[in-house]
């Protein structure tokens, strides 16, 4: 920029659009609208435009999150001289300067219909915009009223220190991060973040806590090969094993991994220190996928490359569950290349005879199988099957082998129309996360809160 020839301490914006600090109209006239609107006020005052100009520069301070860094050629937007006011397109305006001129407008006296709960009047302007707001609020609701300390594993992430930030901020918990503390303290200057005061840093090989860890695998994986000076080693250097043994001897609440490993590899080294649920049969993926029609469970998506008869089963109890805790009445499709038996192929008695185990264990959720998925989700092709048990289309599928269940969530996920949140990890004793290697941050945070909200059970 030209201005930088002049003065080099010099801050300036602008209304083009390809300098940075533009000062563009959509970055108050129509949140000031929404939020005068909403409360039906006789006018809009200097307090209401005051609250707008303070909504918008205490935005500009906050961390920037990826999907809208994303959508400026990915450039890294971050409070300072070349950043002092939000982006145009910035999605998290929406929630901020409505409910600050909404709340300015009741304060001074203008409004003739006041709102009584401005936190729920932001996650609905929130809900607008993103689909999974909506859906999740009532979890995220039910962590802040019961905060847990949640272990991020990566902690020398930059996504992931951003997410731990971003958790602690929101009130979720007591963010813990794995990793030299040094680096970790370094990285949050080098963001401009502020410490949160409830972060924590742990460093394994430091303290009492590594004998503890390597004794507890020791105890665990001994005869499976591991020697105590293997133990010793994973208690020193992996972090994964590390977060698991801290949420296996109650150190900590939940915890999450995933942005630098495969999801396979960060589930083995989950498992030396967390098993499955004695309880719930088997542990899973279970994939969300949010579109404008409705919420669609899909499992498994991550662990069982062909599930037998009593896992099927198992796997259907526990999803209808998730989507129940998740304010959905479940309706579970057990699903194949056939529906009931047409054309009759091997491999679908498992599918038959995973009905038959549901059929056995009476249980209080609506399900059928095997069926194709145009015959779960379509009601002119149920006409066909007036026998089928759905009432409806099928708001939970369970597929027959990991190869479907995998490629399925991940055609949804990159070619769009709709929100696709996990695969969740369901079924261990004690809760853990895996992200996916391309999480962005509000991915890890919406991850971590529900991992918190498993730590609840």
């Amino acid at each position: 920029p030209r201005r930088r020839e002049v003065r080099d301490d010099a801050i300036m914006a602008t209304g083009r659009s390809d300098y940075p600090n533009q000062i563009n109209n959509v970055l108050g006239f129509p949140y000031i609208f929404r939020g005068a609107l909403d409360i039906r006020a006789t006018t809009i005052n200097d307090e209401m435009k005051i609250a707008a100009a303070r909504a918008i520069a205490a935005l500009a301070r906050e961390d920037v999150p990826d999907e809208v860094a994303a959508a400026y050629a990915g450039r890294r937007l971050r409070f300072g001289p070349e950043y002092i006011i939000p982006v145009p397109f910035d999605s998290r305006l929406i929630r901020a300067v409505p409910a600050a001129v909404a709340e300015a407008g009741m304060d001074s006296g203008v409004a003739r219909r006041p709102i009584v709960d401005l936190e729920g009047y932001r996650n609905e302007l929130a809900a607008r915009l993103d689909p999974t707001a909506a859906s999740l609020q009532g979890i995220f609701d039910s962590v802040l009223a019961a905060p847990k300390r949640v272990v991020f594993a990566e902690g020398e992430e930059e996504k992931v220190i951003r997410a731990a930030s971003a958790f602690s901020i929101a009130g979720y918990g007591v963010p813990v991060l794995i990793g030299r503390e040094k680096e970790i303290r370094d990285q949050i200057a080098a963001l401009g973040l502020e410490t949160p005061p409830s972060l924590e840093i742990h460093t394994p090989g430091t303290g009492p806590a590594t004998k503890r860890h390597a004794d507890y695998l020791y105890e665990r994986l001994q005869r499976n090969g591991s020697l105590y000076r293997d133990c010793l080693r994973m208690a020193n250097q992996d972090r994964n094993v590390v977060a698991a043994c801290m949420v296996a001897l109650g150190e900590a609440d939940a915890m999450v991994t995933g942005l630098t490993r495969s999801y396979a590899v960060s589930y083995d080294e989950i498992l030396r220190a967390i098993d499955p649920a004695a309880d719930r049969g088997c542990a899973f993926g279970l994939s969300i996928f949010l579109a404008r029609t409705g919420t669609v469970f899909l499992a498994d998506t991550t662990v069982h490359e062909l599930p037998s008869t009593e896992d099927l089963a198992n796997i259907a109890i526990q999803s209808a569950a998730k989507a129940r805790q998740m304010g959905h009445e479940p309706r579970v499709a057990l699903l194949s290349f056939s529906n009931f038996g047409n054309p009759r192929r091997p491999g679908g008695e498992r599918i038959r005879d995973a009905v038959k185990a549901l059929d056995a264990r009476q249980v209080d959720f609506e399900y059928d199988g095997e069926m194709s998925p145009d015959v779960a989700l379509d009601p002119d092709m149920r006409e066909f099957y007036p026998f089928c048990r759905l009432s409806g289309p099928a708001n939970v599928l369970i597929l027959p082998g990991l190869a479907s269940a995998s490629i399925a969530s991940r055609l949804l996920h990159k070619l769009g129309g709709g929100t696709v949140i996990g695969p969740l990890l369901i079924g261990l004793s004690k809760p853990a996360q895996i992200v996916s290697m391309d999480a962005t941050v509000s991915d890890i945070v919406k991850i971590a809160a529900l991992a918190a909200h498993d730590a609840q059970r």
